[in-house]
């Protein structure tokens, strides 16, 4: 049953154009891009633009796919209609649950690998197969933390085209202040404020770390790991609250069926 749900989550997103621009397309294109311009720079760390960009980009995916293709997909079920379909299917609701979380991370590990490759055969990027496994389990790390963090977000939304529009903005916020568009050095002041507040920075700054071999943990890393580790552990809290209130005002009542007449009106109401 898993499998047979976990095909179909897959070929749906394969037809949302929405997800696929802002999730498959346009990291990579944005990754050769900025490669033409800024290819033979020099980074942090004494870092070529392929070693910083390389574990940048793969998190911009990441970040896509999770905030849109899992958050996004919550809010559009909980206004049409489909949780509460869902609640009265067959198919238990953890099945479904973790068939959108192996989604996400089969989409997320593709897109992983495929800025990968791109980093090999346009760039040069070396191969070393400790940092990539490292780094590779760091990806998963990151990637349950947004999984959590997405979910919690994406709680408080009762409106498909309000929980559009902020994904589309934060996109944009997440682009300049996660560091994949310039050093945050760089930037204006009032941006390296925002990015302090920025989770997904601080998993930038440690995914480059990690996958070059770099990661020291002074305080500044520290820092970056905290700052995560409360904001997924805020997120957990929410969604355990928001839970207990869903819970609160489900009420079932008996349907035609349980009192063994004909299938008829549903038996539930939820607010």
């Amino acid at each position: 049953m898993l499998l047979t749900q976990l095909k179909y989550d897959l070929l749906m997103f394969s037809r949302e154009i929405f997800y696929m621009v802002f999730t498959i397309i346009i990291p990579p294109v944005s990754y050769l891009f900025m490669g033409q311009l800024f290819g033979d720079s020099t980074y942090a760390g004494n870092l070529s633009y392929a070693e910083t960009y390389t574990p940048s980009f793969i998190l911009l995916i990441t970040f896509g796919v999770v905030f849109f293709a899992f958050g996004f997909d919550q809010v559009m079920n909980r206004t049409t209609g489909v949780e509460k379909r869902i609640n009265l299917s067959p198919v238990p609701k953890r099945t479904l649950l973790l068939s959108n979380i192996l989604r996400s991370i089969i989409i997320t590990s593709f897109g992983y690998f495929l800025v990968f490759f791109i980093g090999l055969i346009a760039y040069d990027l070396s191969f070393q197969p400790l940092n990539f496994v490292l780094a590779f389990g760091t990806f998963m790390l990151l990637n349950a933390a947004l999984l959590v963090i997405s979910s919690a977000i994406y709680s408080f939304f009762k409106s498909m085209n309000g929980a559009l529009v902020f994904s589309i903005v934060i996109f944009q916020i997440v682009m300049f202040t996660g560091g994949f568009t310039m050093p945050i050095a760089m930037m204006p002041k009032f941006v390296q404020v925002i990015a302090d507040f920025n989770p997904i920075y601080h998993m930038n700054q440690i995914f480059i770390a990690v996958w070059n071999g770099q990661l020291e943990w002074n305080g500044e890393t520290l820092k970056s790991i905290g700052f995560i580790i409360i904001v997924t552990a805020i997120s957990l809290l929410v969604l355990r609250f928001g839970n207990s209130l869903r819970k609160s005002s489900f009420k079932w009542y008996p349907t035609n069926r349980d009192r063994g007449g004909d299938v008829g009106d549903e038996g539930y109401t939820g607010h």
